[in-house]
């Protein structure tokens, strides 16, 4: 039987440019299929940028994957501009694509090897058939020197000659040639030193202003999360936990979960004294997991209730969302 999770936290369906609605996503192995994505509800609007955190294995890349059709789902609808992509097949998903486009996370490998900086981020124009020889050429150079680089010097070289973070500039500017409405990034920045990272967010943020870009932006980083995000979403074992804005889901957290992870955010000052919330036990397995709420095997705040029935997305606080029958606030 499907889960059916609560969509109380989605905007009117005119004010939004994508809206997911009870996405689920599962995976085959051995010992049965898993659940990476249970009834995942969100919503972008026009020029906002959405941001999806939790720690690795929670089911955020997933997420991303199936929003762009890049692995099957089970159920569900992905809209992007009142058109559900999840519907879509053959041309009529390839016509659609354009409108929504991806920044991976290891920048390095989803770069060809075999072509070099000027052709990789040429060849989405090419294969639309957009511009003349000379309009396309004048378009890289203006996509590169938008992410920093130097047309002259990077245009004949290979990804292979690059860091990671010169690679993740080629990956923005890929991604942007074709001129999309949202774009999809998936942990761009987490494999990146602190100094690029910023960098590399500063050169999102500009993108985003000058092209008019709503972006879902995923990460485990609540530090990052904070800095750039509209709207944050929290995941645990493939569901929404939460749903807030970054400054009141880092000064009152609703969830339990949601409060271990804020907590665990070193601050830089040794005057400043916070007790720690220190989670209990280890994950249940993604093959089994708790019945009712997912997280009360190591939520201090667990009751029978918990095990009993599945808690739904409830308004707590203007703006702010959580699946909980206990929560902090």
């Amino acid at each position: 039987m499907t889960d059916v999770m609560s969509t109380a936290h989605l905007r009117p369906v005119g004010e939004t440019i994508l809206r997911i609605e009870n996405l689920i996503v599962e995976y085959a192995s051995r010992a049965g299929r898993v659940r990476a994505v249970s009834d995942v509800s969100l919503d972008v609007m026009g020029g906002e940028t959405v941001a999806v955190v939790g720690e690795s294995g929670c089911g955020k890349s997933t997420l991303a994957k199936a929003i762009l059709r890049l692995i099957p789902s089970v159920s569900g609808r992905v809209m992007l501009n009142g058109t559900d992509l999840a519907s879509l097949t053959g041309e009529a998903l390839r016509c659609a694509r354009p409108n929504i486009q991806m920044i991976f996370q290891d920048s390095i490998s989803s770069l060809d090897p075999h072509l070099r900086v000027r052709e990789l981020v040429e060849q989405p124009l090419k294969v639309w058939g957009r511009g003349t020889d000379e309009e396309r050429r004048a378009k890289v150079d203006e996509l590169l020197r938008s992410v920093n680089l130097d047309p002259e010097v990077v245009g004949d070289r290979k990804p292979t000659e690059f860091s990671g973070g010169q690679c993740q500039r080629i990956s923005i500017a890929r991604a942007l040639s074709i001129e999309p409405q949202v774009l999809v990034c998936d942990e761009p920045v987490s494999s990146l030193d602190v100094s690029i990272q910023a960098q590399i967010l500063n050169i999102i943020q500009a993108m985003k202003k000058r092209y008019g870009l709503s972006i879902l932006f995923i990460s485990h980083d609540l530090a990052v999360v904070r800095a750039i995000s509209d709207r944050v979403y929290v995941m645990y074992m493939g569901k929404v936990c939460e749903v807030s804005t970054p400054q009141r889901l880092t000064s009152t957290p609703a969830h339990h979960y949601t409060h271990a992870l804020v907590s665990a955010v070193p601050i830089p000052d040794p005057t400043v004294g916070r007790r720690r919330a220190v989670l209990e036990g280890e994950p249940p397995s993604p093959m089994s997991p708790p019945s009712g709420c997912r997280f009360r095997t190591r939520c201090p705040a667990a009751t029978e209730k918990c095990a009993a029935e599945e808690p739904q997305l409830r308004e707590v606080a203007p703006g702010q969302f959580v699946a909980c029958h206990h929560p902090r606030v």
